[in-house]
């Protein structure tokens, strides 16, 4: 019988090699290789594979159609993000920074799963039941017999899963994965440990249509810590964030919804709050009657959203003027600066140039082009843009102003909140006289002065 290889694993993104390296070569990640000892191989006798018969094959025609049935969390910013609810038997991988509010969400979360009848296991392996108790009275949490939640200590993912065969529960919420063993595989979060643990309570809750919710510890660069292949295995996966005050839910990956999608969230003494109308909380500080400000539809995964883009232009006391970008991708403020120079005579050489997106948020989206050339534009002559005005397009290098993904849920949002004048690309349903190109969005906003006309930025810009 062949002696079984030692191999050695990454843990940040499980990659695998014959020896152990110092640094990994394909996360770059310096002392994360582990020992794992793979189970002996099959011996090859008995035939071509090792005497194995082919198991039974499955027509898809022959296969029924099953929609899955969801449970709502109570929280809609959280449904909204996981497709509609926790799905029967689907299992959910939430990470995040220490200290961003996981545990605080989820047991929120088990509160209302609890109040609507359905049974809450909650697999504690980071703090004591007295911890949880602490928190749930802070948060308001039902403690009466006919909702309560179940809490168990056991961390062990065989007697998790007994627990989930015997009791059945709607939710079961295990905080944290990176605490639950698995018999004879090692020290508790290593590799094969985080692995096999996701395994087989992912099996657990395919087997007893239990709604499983997992959370993982996050690594210096913002990805789940452990093996890649866990992320595979799960159903969903979703991230916490900050955001200045607000706290967002990501959606990377899910199998019962549509990925990308977007929650709002703040937190407060009361626990995390949803924000459904994160559009007024991101413009809520917005000065009126600026110059510089422009109100922005954009789209952050699949959620529209108006946000303040804010521009500023001054004399520069250097030798070479400064371009200093927040939130926003710098080579595209770049590509819109030299475009404003060339299609519109803007002379920018001698300004330093700000250019921010206020509240905290990064988006990276093509179609913030045509906000960020009117702020700037606005900055630069000293303009500002009437209150009732929002924007959105992407600028080609011909200064032409092209379509964008989204576009009618951009504009449905913007109407939503009361913006009753949108400077959009053309052919937009409602908009048929939809700018062409970066002069006729500046002719639009500023009506009666088209581009080149005395005052509207053909003369050289004063500073500030």
């Amino acid at each position: 019988m062949a002696r079984a290889r030692t191999n050695y694993v990454c843990g940040s993104c499980g990659y695998t090699s014959a020896k152990p390296l110092g640094r990994c070569p394909n996360c770059q990640a310096w002392n994360s290789f582990e020992e794992e000892v793979p189970a002996a191989a099959t011996s090859s006798r008995g035939g071509a594979y090792g005497g194995v018969v082919g198991g039974k094959l499955t027509a898809l025609s022959t296969v029924g159609r099953r929609e899955e049935p969801r449970t709502s969390s109570g929280i809609p910013e959280l449904d909204r993000v996981l497709g509609g609810g926790l799905v029967a038997g689907g299992v959910t991988l939430i990470g995040g920074e220490p200290g961003i509010g996981k545990s605080t969400l989820l047991l929120q979360v088990a509160d209302r799963v609890a109040k609507l009848g359905g049974t809450v296991l909650y697999v504690a392996g980071e703090e004591s039941l007295e911890q949880i108790r602490l928190r749930a009275d802070r948060l308001g949490v039902a403690l009466d017999g006919g909702a309560d939640i179940q809490l168990t200590r056991d961390t062990r993912a065989e007697h998790v899963a007994a627990l989930m065969s015997e009791h059945k529960p709607a939710l079961c919420i295990v905080d944290s994965i990176q605490t639950v063993t698995v018999e004879g595989e090692g020290a508790p979060g290593g590799v094969a440990q985080v692995r096999d643990g996701t395994a087989l309570l992912t099996r657990a809750a395919k087997e007893t249509g239990t709604a499983t919710v997992l959370v993982g510890h996050v690594t210096k660069d913002g990805t789940v810590a452990g093996p890649k292949v866990m992320e595979h295995i799960v159903d969903t996966t979703v991230f916490l964030e900050t955001v200045g005050s607000f706290r967002l839910l990501r959606s990377v990956k899910n199998r019962f919804g549509q990925a990308g999608e977007l929650g709002v969230f703040e937190m407060r003494g009361e626990g995390l709050i949803a924000i459904e109308n994160p559009s007024a909380a991101f413009l809520a500080e917005r000065p009126l009657d600026v110059p510089g400000s422009v109100v922005a539809a954009t789209i952050d995964g699949q959620r529209p959203m108006l946000l303040e883009v804010q521009a500023l232009a001054s004399k520069t006391p250097y030798p070479n003027a400064r371009r200093v970008v927040v939130g926003l991708d710098p080579r595209r403020v770049d590509v819109v600066l030299a475009v404003l120079e060339r299609r519109l005579d803007l002379t920018l050489g001698g300004l330093d140039v700000y250019v921010n997106l206020a509240g905290g948020l990064k988006v990276p989206d093509p179609g913030l082009d045509l906000a960020i050339a009117l702020a700037i534009y606005s900055a630069v002559v000293g303009r500002a843009l009437p209150g009732n005005v929002a924007v959105f397009g992407e600028v080609g290098l011909a200064g032409e102003v092209r379509s964008t993904t989204g576009s009618i849920r951009r504009a449905e949002e913007a109407r939503r909140a009361g913006y009753t004048r949108l400077i959009v690309p053309p052919g937009l349903d409602g908009h048929p006289d939809g700018v062409k190109s970066v002069e006729e969005a500046v002719a639009q906003v500023w009506q009666g002065r088209a581009a080149g006309s005395p005052g509207s930025g053909s003369r050289k810009p004063r500073a500030g």
